[in-house]
């Protein structure tokens, strides 16, 4: 797979304006992008359809963690815009992820459309062991985990899960080379990152980050990467940068 098909620049912008401006910045640059939480809420479908119309494949990173049926119907819908992958949260269980499954496999035949890649979100990456056993609950360490989050996710017919840098080799080493693996909590430097991570930018909000190169070794199938691009005052030029350790 090429470098530009791997990374999915994440357009976490205010408005519908914002994320045309930032994708035509990045145009020949960037293939896919990341919409979210943010921009969806902001600006709906259009925000898909905007991205889609300019040639851009979309992972649509809305987490779905609701009962079985109402998952279903949006996996359905989210097919239906036409994305390239989707997520639902792994925690939701079994029975959810296996109902999202099924739908986009259903979608796909109904509305003759390309199945979309349906993908478990393990531990947010904004989760450290800490937070992860006195705030949420849970006694395992963060990659323990990961792949027992993973695996449920395998069980219930998933194409792949979303997971941080750090756990990449023991998920790739565990669930074998056609797992799909989506990292995010990619960042020019990082701990341990040395002389492959120029342009040192901090983690932010995230906990468990990599350099590029560093999640590439490790194992990952593609990239979402948000604030190193969107941040940056060129962000044609971050992108090339980030693409260059991906090669």
């Amino acid at each position: 797979m090429a470098a530009p098909d791997r990374l999915f620049v994440a357009l976490d912008v205010e408005s519908l304006a914002d994320a045309e401006e930032l994708l035509r910045r990045l145009d020949g640059v960037v293939t896919g992008c990341k919409i979210g939480t943010q921009l969806f809420t902001a600006a709906g479908p259009a925000a898909v359809e905007m991205a889609r119309k300019r040639g851009v494949r979309v992972f649509l990173d809305l987490k779905f963690h609701d009962i079985p049926n109402t998952v279903a119907g949006a996996t359905r819908e989210a097919a239906r815009l036409g994305v390239f992958m989707l997520n639902v949260h792994s925690s939701g269980g079994v029975r959810m992820m296996r109902a999202a499954a099924e739908a986009a496999t259903k979608a796909a035949q109904d509305l003759a459309v390309p199945r979309p890649l349906v993908l478990g979100v393990t531990v947010l990456t904004s989760l450290d062991r800490r937070a992860l056993q006195a705030e949420v609950g849970v006694p395992a360490s963060v990659d323990a985990h990961v792949l027992h989050l993973a695996d449920r996710a395998r069980e219930a017919g998933l194409d792949g899960c979303v997971a941080s840098p750090r756990e990449i080799g023991a998920l790739r080493l565990a669930l074998g080379p056609d797992w799909v693996i989506v990292t995010p909590g990619i960042r020019m430097s990082s701990a341990g990152g040395g002389s492959d991570t120029p342009g040192a930018s901090p983690a932010d909000d995230q906990m468990r980050v990599a350099s590029p190169r560093q999640a590439r070794d490790a194992g990952a199938d593609y990239f979402v990467v948000g604030r190193p691009i969107t941040a940056a005052a060129d962000p044609a030029a971050a992108a090339r940068e980030i693409l260059s350790q991906l090669a």
